[in-house]
């Protein structure tokens, strides 16, 4: 790259790494993710705002880069590209436990912020599987939610303020650390979604929750998702217990990850239809368990419970917890096979699936899905049983038959993992012509230059 002489002039004690450098790393979920031909990790906001500044005079297009653990393909880089790595700004930098809010830089992961957090009885109100390597910024321009976004929101709930760096390197400085502020226009929520399309976010303001004193987990079998939200409707009326998961499990999905884990038969209840994985929280672990089992046992009868579990070990509730979160072994299994994220409005669920699996036979009748995902969001994620990437036309085909009426409905085609490049063309076929319009006029005003993240999310 003939800028990077000049680069490195500009930024001394930078890290910076050449594509033959990127070629040797390790790219995170998307081989494509170490395309470019530069990656610049710079340790401050002055530093990102330098890296874009010199990018806008020499346009060159900039790519920001988290944990790299994202599914669509936002942070996909090609020759002739900058990624600007966030790494190196991962400080949790201040937490304020009256106010219950923590200031966060960008490349902190998530786990990081809930360690900091928990050590003042503190939590940051989002959960997701990916919290080792996923970084608060990356959760920003996603829009992350994760298994607690039925009661705590997603990341654009937990975002009391941020600071970006804007396309011509300016920085947009918003670092509000209070709820309540209507003083006009709420922009930060212009970068919350946007993948770094609009800008690179640096600094992050994010509300913190009371830490729940323990927690327990169990496994339950239904018939379908109509009992399992029952049985969620049942543990949310409750004064006495607090819900902090409700997952669901299509069989298929189940026992595919039974057989990855090499879990023995009978080792937990996983002869049903639909398994539900609970978790609550309480004073202690005890009174957790009991909270399970007695409501469990209230609503048995009228859910139609067919089998059910209450962890009786923190090894248990861990057995219990991979056959939700290690659903890499799906990808494993099938070799990086299609797969969705989507989220149905409210009783629609058994209806959804009976449908898209239907739909999903007249395409090829090998066609049967994994299905799982969070039920008391209605956010489903469902994986097909390739042998690896279908064509074109197959993928577009498959699409349309797990998008179809969702909007129109009051769902989304994209629940939490974003729109990138993989979604693109299912934006631009199911989303709203006017709302596109506008993303479009949005992305114009602020990077006429098309130099940040181009090609993701809208296109110009």
């Amino acid at each position: 790259m003939p800028h990077l002489p000049a680069l490195r002039t500009l930024l001394p004690h930078t890290t910076i790494w050449d594509a033959a450098e990127l070629a040797t790393r390790d790219p995170g979920f998307d081989a494509r993710n170490f395309g470019a031909s530069a990656l610049v990790r710079p340790r401050d906001t002055a530093e990102v705002a330098a890296l874009v500044k010199f990018c806008a005079e020499h346009g060159i297009s900039l790519v920001p880069q988290g944990g790299r653990t994202g599914l669509t393909g936002a942070a996909a880089t090609v020759a002739g590209q900058v990624i600007c790595d966030l790494g190196a700004m991962n400080r949790v930098e201040e937490i304020d436990p009256f106010a219950r809010t923590a200031i966060v830089q960008a490349g902190a992961t998530l786990g990081a912020l809930q360690e900091a957090a928990g050590q003042h009885g503190l939590d940051p109100g989002i959960d997701l599987a990916a919290r080792g390597s996923a970084t608060v910024g990356g959760m920003v321009s996603t829009n992350a939610g994760g298994i607690l976004a039925f009661r705590n929101g997603t990341m654009r709930h937990r975002v009391l303020g941020l600071e970006a760096v804007l396309p011509d390197g300016s920085v947009f400085s918003d670092l509000t650390c209070v709820l309540k502020t209507s003083a006009g226009y709420d922009l930060k929520h212009l970068f919350i979604g946007a993948e770094g399309t609009l800008g690179i976010v640096t600094r992050v303001v994010v509300r913190l929750d009371p830490l729940a004193g323990a927690s327990a987990a169990a496994l339950v079998g239904v018939p379908d998702a109509a009992s399992a939200q029952r049985i969620v409707r049942h543990f949310l009326g409750s004064t006495a217990a607090r819900l902090s998961a409700a997952e669901i499990l299509w069989r298929r999905f189940a026992d595919a990850m039974q057989r990855a884990l090499n879990y023995t038969p009978g080792q937990l209840p996983l002869d049903a239809p639909c398994l539900l994985v609970l978790g609550l929280g309480a004073d202690s672990v005890e009174a957790a368990q009991s909270l399970l089992e007695e409501g469990l046992a209230d609503i048995w009868e009228e859910a139609g419970i067919i089998d059910g579990l209450v962890a009786a070990s923190q090894a248990q509730a861990e057995l219990i917890w991979r056959l939700r979160e290690e659903t890499e072994q799906i990808e494993r299994m099938h070799h990086l096979p299609p797969s969705f994220d989507v989220s149905v409005p409210g009783g629609a669920l058994d209806e959804y699936v009976t449908r898209i699996e239907a739909g999903l036979k007249a395409i090829d009748a090998s066609y049967a899905p994994y299905v799982f995902g969070h039920l008391a969001d209605g956010n489903l994620h469902i994986s097909i049983n390739t042998d690896g990437p279908v064509s074109h036309e197959r993928h577009e085909a498959i699409e349309d038959v797990l998008y179809a009426g969702l909007t129109q409905a009051g769902g989304s085609f994209s629940a939490e993992h974003g729109v990138g490049l993989e979604k693109r063309e299912a934006y631009e076929r199911h989303a709203d012509p006017v709302k596109q319009a506008l993303a479009r006029a949005v992305k114009a005003m602020i990077d006429p230059g098309n130099m940040m993240n181009p090609g993701k999310v809208v296109a110009l």
